[in-house]
């Protein structure tokens, strides 16, 4: 049994030989991110020097910063490792055994998708003060659909302020600042139409800003830096509580986008295209429970203008 090899020593050859070839490169972020908070809370210590009590303080502390559901996958991850190194007889036990997972509390719960009223305070306020790099950031999401690291991605030449039009034909890598990066899929690769308003605070930013180069992203801060998803969120969550409306996740944003748009009768082949989906399947497996309601009504108007011909 060998004793030099690190806890994070064995998880990172295990990953790469185990995970990498099988699974996709954005799961493959998730065990990069295991890998990162093992030498964070594990350091040097040797695989087989890890006991349960240091294993469950180290969850403990994961678990301060962390919701239940991101705790229960990274200890998921850690096991399968473990598991493995214990057939490979380089563990007399499983110091996994029996952890017990917590999590941080969550306040309060957050909504799929805002009402069209919450929606509407949203974009009023976010709309008024785009000078703010998170209001702006926010505004282009819930006006567009668009994902975050699409609008990260967006560009000075991106924008055709003529015909109305803004290209999405790349996106940001926010965790680990790679740069730009290609689009979710070939689909991803869209224009969509923007309003009169839209464009104007987009031209707004643009001038206050100064912004010149085509390549400029234009929703970086004053310091030309762009946020993580959990900054924004945490931002959003201040707005959501200081409006009165209920707590929404950034990516709540873009459904939200798509519901009001089935709602007020838009072609689902229209939102699918401008939401960027593989195909019209996405959008209704996603948006099945606003479809269910629109047939609802719609069976409604049906039986109202039925009984109406028979008044006649």
């Amino acid at each position: 049994m060998t004793t030099n090899l690190t806890l994070a020593d064995y998880f990172q050859q295990w990953m790469e030989t185990f995970k990498k070839p099988a699974i996709s490169p954005v799961t493959y972020v998730k065990y990069q991110n295991t890998h990162k908070h093992i030498l964070n809370y594990f350091g040097e210590v040797k695989l087989n020097k890890v006991t349960r009590q240091k294993y469950q303080t180290a969850l403990n502390k994961f678990a301060k910063t962390h919701a239940k559901r991101t705790t229960a996958g990274f200890h998921k991850q850690i096991r399968a490792a473990v598991l493995d190194a214990l057939e490979e007889n380089l563990l007399t036990k499983d110091f996994t055994r029996k952890a017990i997972i917590t999590g941080r509390k969550i306040t309060k719960e957050k909504v799929m998708f805002h009402s069209y009223s919450e929606w509407k305070t949203l974009i009023r306020y976010t709309g008024e003060g785009p000078t703010s790099s998170y209001n702006f950031i926010i505004y282009l999401s819930a006006m567009t659909g668009l994902r975050f690291a699409e609008v990260l991605g967006l560009t000075l030449e991106d924008i055709d302020f003529k015909n109305k039009l803004l290209f999405v034909n790349k996106t940001w890598d926010y965790k680990y600042h790679t740069g730009f990066k290609q689009t979710k899929n070939d689909s991803s690769i869209r224009t969509i139409d923007i309003d009169t308003k839209t464009l104007k605070v987009i031209k707004e930013v643009i001038l206050i800003r100064k912004f010149k180069d085509p390549q400029q992203k234009i929703c970086v801060d004053k310091n030309d830096k762009l946020p993580v998803s959990a900054t924004i969120n945490r931002y959003l969550d201040k707005i959501c509580n200081k409006l009165d409306i209920r707590l929404i996740s950034f990516h709540g944003l873009r459904h939200t986008h798509a519901s009001i748009l089935l709602f007020k009768d838009v072609n689902i082949l229209s939102v699918s295209k401008r939401l960027g989906h593989k195909d019209v399947t996405t959008t209704q497996s996603v948006y099945l429970h606003v479809i269910k309601e629109m047939e609802e009504r719609e069976t409604k108007l049906i039986m109202k203008i039925m009984m109406t011909a028979l008044c006649d």
